[in-house]
């Protein structure tokens, strides 16, 4: 014998060896490496091959495949070519496909445990190997048989060896329950007839079909045969029955165990003898049994038994199955076929203070042993529970154990093949969403832990390599759940970035790492850069990166400007030199078209420059708040619905593209370009626009919930015809592909597609006609008047920065956030002159703006700051300044733009201080420096 395996509990599988001579009698034992993350519950040998059986039903086979007893066929790809052509030598055939080198392998030896995926699917029980053949049974009672068939040996009507598993068809009908190999033949027992079915090599009577001839197929064994009492009680000659208990076959011998009528014992059902392995390995039981040995022989020899089994992979993949019995078959590159909640269970009772010993030894097995030697390309996907089990570990959330266990876990993941990785990424794909949330927190957390602690970490190359392990598999879970959304997107945002990283010197790396330049010396260190992990970044933090990027294309614009301005200085031309702003003079009475006009004479890379505006006949200097009125007035005149450029849906209170409109392109480039403008200069603008604008941006197609925000009586009216139940949805609805829309008084009927006018909205197509109808109103309708307001938008705010923006992120940047915090507002004030947040005038003034109503309030916004909407980055950003004056109490309060800063003269009474407040308010219009 070359090889036998010894099968020593549940949780590993040996292989005694002798690497001296193979004649001498096995002299030592190792584990099997390629099953140790496996839960072997049966194990067979044949002469010279092996086969391993898991508790979720996957057969496993190494040693010598000459005769195709392995059951593989291997396909290699041409990497491995030359060494699979050494190492087969003649047992190798080529073929050429497509340009490609492919080689099949057949009939090969194994020198370590292969999956034999051909019975993947079939719910395998038992196995049992002859010489050089084997035969394995099915949880529904099938038999299939592989390897030399020589003698007849594998039941298919022939003697040919076969390298694939095959069904014995003759046995088919029968379910069998038992089976046995012998050297060159097989048994079978089918209870339901109580026949004993026999075929091979019959040379020496083995076969017990009275003859010594070889059978093909299988042929009853002679004999009065019965599988229970009861397949008796009515026969009058039932004492001459043999009640079968168990076969067995060795080398050329069959054995049959039974007993008299008399004496009954039922038969053996190989099909549930492995039932009990099915079971948790780890338990309440087990966990009682290893404490209370802990706690009464707390010697090294006890501790090294509990720390081998913990640190098994199998233990651990062999636990926590589903409930149901035959569940454990059902595991699949997509289906795990485990407990998570009994994980989750365990672990919290082993929490408890009584087990700390055996937690001790959990946790030193997890760190010195299980995650460091988990495998980067598992035998098999039953392997692969171990990486959805230990994340159910608490220690796991516990910060100090970050670096040893929580970080480790990552990169062993990260190391995972192809192939294993896929399936670990479906795996995710089907758990809960809060098992998916702890996972992503977990993860976050780790990250968080890493930057606030990064100085303590006294090898730089050892904080990248944690980091980047931290980010990667947090990348890895958002594409998942990019495909099956268990949690938000902004599950993954983390929030304390902004506090713990420089955004601007992060982006700074990231854009010049994606120029292929070089980073300063005391940069380059530190290689990681988060930017390169947008999704982590929240709304503000994004908002700086964009901001940053504008600020760095101004710079390289002003140095342009100031290049120029230097050269012709040098050649006597002053009158040439540019301007390092993009300045545009403006009249209020025709502020359109003075826009058009000063924006149409400036270069695309003008218009990267710090913007600067300037009012005819007025005298405010612009840091700021010029720059708001300009913007919000502008707007407020292009988007006015008697244009014609945009519909007002009055349901909603916002607008759209008119899909008939009279006015050149250039005035939708225009809007384009002004609320790019706005994005790059840091300025809130008012537009009510819906998210399907911001969704077209980003290059996000609008849907029937976009519609239901823009014209919710069209939303509803099409969530109606899909949720509609009957069939007759011909008849209820009436409707066609086409679209009614009314222009300047008139109703026109457009086609949705192609003849829609002819083409009956019924139950098959409803769904087609409501994506044509979406997509007539935000995109076919709107095509040429869209593509001009985009192409100005892009011209200014595009680039690789502004696809990190969600849209609804990107809408807050755009048009600021409503979500009004006024008493925030308070708390961030500044106070300048006499006045304090303790001064009777103070006091009047926030007791008078708190009891003002929304829009009054909103009204005060607008005075002050020139927009009634809140940076993204929320209230306090604003920080408002309140200054006493001179004035007396007859005067107004006078608001500085530019500075967010309030005059306020000293009133006596709360009357006079919002009768004063109102009219300011009231008559709000211009700037002044007066």
């Amino acid at each position: 014998m070359r090889s036998a395996v010894l099968h020593l509990k549940p949780l590993f599988l040996r292989c005694f060896t002798n690497r001296v001579s193979p004649t001498t009698m096995p002299c030592f034992s190792e584990q099997i490496g390629a099953l140790a993350d496996q839960h072997i519950v049966h194990v067979a040998c044949g002469e010279s091959h092996s086969l391993a059986l898991s508790d979720r039903g996957q057969l496993f086979s190494w040693g010598a495949g000459s005769d195709g007893q392995l059951g593989l066929t291997t396909t290699e790809d041409s990497v491995a070519v030359p060494r699979l052509i050494q190492k087969l030598n003649q047992q190798t055939i080529l073929q050429v496909s497509c340009g490609s080198w492919h080689c099949l392998a057949l009939a090969a030896d194994r020198e370590s445990p292969c999956h034999v995926k051909l019975l993947r699917t079939q719910k395998v029980v038992y196995i049992s190997c002859g010489e050089e053949h084997t035969a394995v049974l099915t949880k529904s009672g099938g038999v299939f048989t592989f390897g030399s068939g020589s003698c007849g040996q594998l039941g298919h009507d022939c003697m040919n060896d076969e390298v694939n598993p095959r069904r014995v068809l003759e046995l088919m009908g029968s379910e069998v329950t038992q089976i046995a190999c012998g050297r060159q033949h097989t048994l079978a027992f089918v209870p339901s007839s109580g026949l004993i079915y026999a075929f091979g090599c019959g040379a020496r009577g083995q076969l017990g079909t009275g003859h010594t001839c070889n059978v093909k197929c299988p042929s009853p064994v002679k004999g009065y045969w019965a599988a229970h009492s009861g397949q008796l009680s009515a026969r009058a000659d039932r004492f001459k029955y043999h009640i079968v208990k168990q076969i067995f076959s060795g080398g050329d011998q069959t054995f049959v165990l039974c007993s008299k009528y008399e004496n009954y014992s039922p038969a053996v059902d190989f099909r549930t003898m492995n039932q009990a392995h099915y079971t948790s390995l780890i338990n309440d039981e087990t966990i009682a049994v290893w404490r209370q040995k802990l706690l009464e022989h707390n010697s090294t020899n006890t501790i090294n038994g509990v720390v081998q089994i913990l640190s098994s992979a199998a233990c651990w993949n062999g636990s926590f199955l589903e409930k149901k019995i035959d569940e454990h078959f059902k595991t699949s590159p997509k289906i795990p076929g485990i407990d998570l909640n009994s994980t989750r269970v365990l672990f919290e009772k082993l929490m408890n203070s009584q087990h700390s010993m055996i937690l001790e030894q959990i946790l030193n097995s997890f760190e010195s042993c299980l995650i460091p030697q988990l495998s980067s390309s598992p035998p098999d996907v039953e392997a692969m529970r171990i990486y959805l089990i230990l994340p159910e570990f608490p220690l796991f959330q516990d910060s100090k154990y970050y670096i040893t266990l929580t970080i480790p876990l990552a990169m062993a993941i990260l190391r995972l093949d192809t192939n294993p990785s896929k399936v670990l990424d479906n795996w995710w794909s089907q758990v809960c969403p809060k098992y998916f949330m702890k996972l992503v927190n977990l993860y976050k957390g780790a990250v968080v832990y890493l930057l606030r602690g990064r100085k303590t970490f006294l090898i730089p190359v050892l904080f990248n390599n944690y980091i980047t392990a931290a980010l990667k598999l947090l990348e890895k879970l958002y594409k998942v759940n990019l495909k099956v959304k268990h949690v938000e997107y902004d599950t993954f945002y983390i929030h304390e970035i902004s506090s713990l990283v420089d955004i601007q010197e992060d982006y700074l790396m990231w854009f010049l790492h994606q120029a292929g330049m070089k980073a300063r010396p005391s940069i380059i260190q530190d290689a990681v850069t988060l930017c390169s992990y947008p999704f982590i970044f929240d709304a503000q933090a994004k908002t700086k990166m964009l901001q940053t990027d504008a600020e760095l294309q101004m710079q390289v614009a002003v140095n342009g400007a100031n290049l120029q301005n230097v050269f012709m200085l040098l050649t006597l031309e002053p009158l040439l030199a540019r301007s390092p702003f993009l300045v545009l003079h403006v009249r209020r009475n025709n502020l359109v078209g003075d826009a058009l006009r000063e924006l149409s004479i400036h270069s695309d890379i003008d218009l990267k420059k710090p913007l600067k505006v300037i009012f005819d006949g007025e005298e405010a200097v612009d840091a700021g708040g010029v720059t708001k009125e300009f913007f919000l007035l502008l707007l407020k005149e292009l988007l006015n619905p008697i244009y014609g450029m945009f519909t007002y849906y009055q349901d909603s209170n916002l607008l759209w593209f008119s899909d008939t409109c009279f006015v050149e392109h250039n005035w939708f480039h225009l809007i384009g370009i002004i609320c790019g403008l706005a994005i790059y200069n840091s300025t809130v603008v008012d537009l009510h626009f819906p998210l399907a604008l911001y969704k077209k941006l980003l290059n996000v197609k609008p849907g029937l919930e976009d519609l239901k925000e823009l014209s919710p009586t069209e939303g509803r009216s099409l969530q109606e015809l899909l949720d509609y139940p009957g069939e007759d949805v011909e008849e209820t609805f009436c409707l066609n592909f086409t679209i009614c829309r009314e222009s300047y008084g008139v109703v026109e009927q457009k086609k949705l597609i192609p003849g829609g006018d002819k083409v009956t909205v019924c139950k098959d197509n409803r769904r087609e006609f409501v994506d044509a109808y979406v997509n007539y109103v935000f995109q076919m309708s709107v095509l040429e008047w869209y593509t001009a307001f985009s192409s100005g938008f892009l011209k200014v705010c595009g680039g690789k920065v502004l696809e990190l923006f969600q849209p609804s992120e990107l809408r807050a940047m755009m048009v600021g956030n409503s979500n009004y915090n006024w008493e925030e507002l308070e708390e961030t004030a500044i106070y300048k002159g006499d006045y304090s947040a303790t001064h009777p005038t103070v006091k009047l003034f926030w007791e008078t703006f708190h009891e003002f109503p929304l829009e009054k309030k909103k009204k005060f916004l607008l005075f002050l700051t020139g927009s009634d909407r809140i940076p993204i980055y929320g209230m306090a950003s604003l920080q408002i300044i309140i200054q006493s004056t001179a004035s007396g109490e007859e005067y107004l309060p006078v608001a500085h733009t530019c500075y967010n800063l309030l005059d306020l003269p000293k009133y006596s009474s709360k009357e006079i201080l919002s009768a004063r407040l109102t009219q300011a308010l009231d008559n709000y219009e211009g700037f002044s420096l007066a």
